[in-house]
């Protein structure tokens, strides 16, 4: 039987109780595990990326799944999305790890890289989350070349 309870280690009574709930496992020769719960970004944040990955799509005439695997994963930011995986039957691949997999602070640098890449490398120039007008006139513009892409 598999029972799963989620704890805040900031809060001083999940803490105790997670304390006697390891405890009793280790008492009871149980094997159990302990994983981290990492903060999830927000729905805003997750939109934004949409916004100007479709955004840079439209300009260059590729679609937005294109933009996000080949341009922000692999060409700008090659460290944090490709792995190496061991494959049963291909031996050692290569794999790329999903966005929704990382943490604020690396979703934040590799937004920033891709916005600074389209600027420098393309001349595309993409606002950033606080520039609510500019996000929405490339939420008009997305649309409005929607049937292109």
């Amino acid at each position: 039987m598999c029972i799963r309870d989620r704890y805040d280690g900031a809060n001083p009574l999940h803490a105790q109780q997670a304390r006697a709930k390891v405890e009793k496992f280790i008492k009871d020769k149980k094997i159990f595990d302990l994983t981290e719960k990492k903060t999830r970004r927000s729905n805003q944040a997750n939109k934004y990326l949409h916004v100007i990955l479709a955004y840079f799509g439209s300009q260059i005439g590729e679609t937005m799944e294109y933009v996000k695997k080949y341009y922000y994963k692999i060409l700008v930011n090659p460290n944090t999305f490709i792995y190496e995986k061991e494959d049963k039957y291909l031996g050692r691949v290569k794999d790329l790890r999903s966005s929704a997999d990382l943490n604020s602070a690396e979703f934040a640098l590799t937004v920033d890289r891709f916005r600074n890449w389209a600027s420098m490398e393309c001349g595309i120039y993409l606002p950033s989350p606080e520039e609510d007008r500019l996000v929405q006139l490339m939420e008009i513009e997305i649309e409005r070349n929607k049937e292109f892409l």
